[in-house]
């Protein structure tokens, strides 16, 4: 059953896990890219909209986990399988040689996402309690 799978898939698929993009993960984690062109918190589904708008085959693969998550929430599930490469080897785009260079994208357009654009601007702050509450605890006066 599984080799009925990969055939269909063929052999110019890669996967792109979210945590390969995450600036929250370390590269023991999984993160692929440098942190500073990595995306905080990204989603398969965000990977999947800015693969798909540049023209690459893609899928998502929403109960696909990966391997190095520890934490199993829904937030952190799914894969994205991209079409780099033609069934004769050659690039489906010749802008993305390699999986690298698809990862690379994607962590430089999910911040300009519109869904990515408006969360921004109503930052939701947490309020921050002090913790000065132990101010009474000299000797009392009589």
């Amino acid at each position: 059953m599984m080799t009925v799978a990969l055939r269909a898939w063929g052999r110019g698929f890669i996967c792109i896990y979210p945590a390969y993009l995450n600036n929250k993960k370390t590269i023991a984690e999984g993160r692929r890219i440098p942190i500073d062109k990595a995306v905080e918190n990204p989603t398969p589904t965000e990977i999947q909209d800015v693969c798909a708008a540049v023209g690459l085959n893609v899928l998502v693969e929403k109960n696909k986990m990966y391997p190095r998550e520890w934490n199993r929430d829904a937030q952190f599930r799914g894969r994205v399988r991209v079409q780099l490469k033609q069934e004769d080897g050659n690039p489906c785009l010749p802008q993305f040689p390699s999986r690298k260079s698809v990862m690379l994208y994607a962590a430089e357009t999910i911040p300009k996402l519109k869904t990515r654009t408006q969360k921004m601007g109503g930052s939701d702050q947490s309020l921050q309690q002090g913790e000065g509450g132990k101010k009474g605890k000299g000797k009392k006066k009589k």
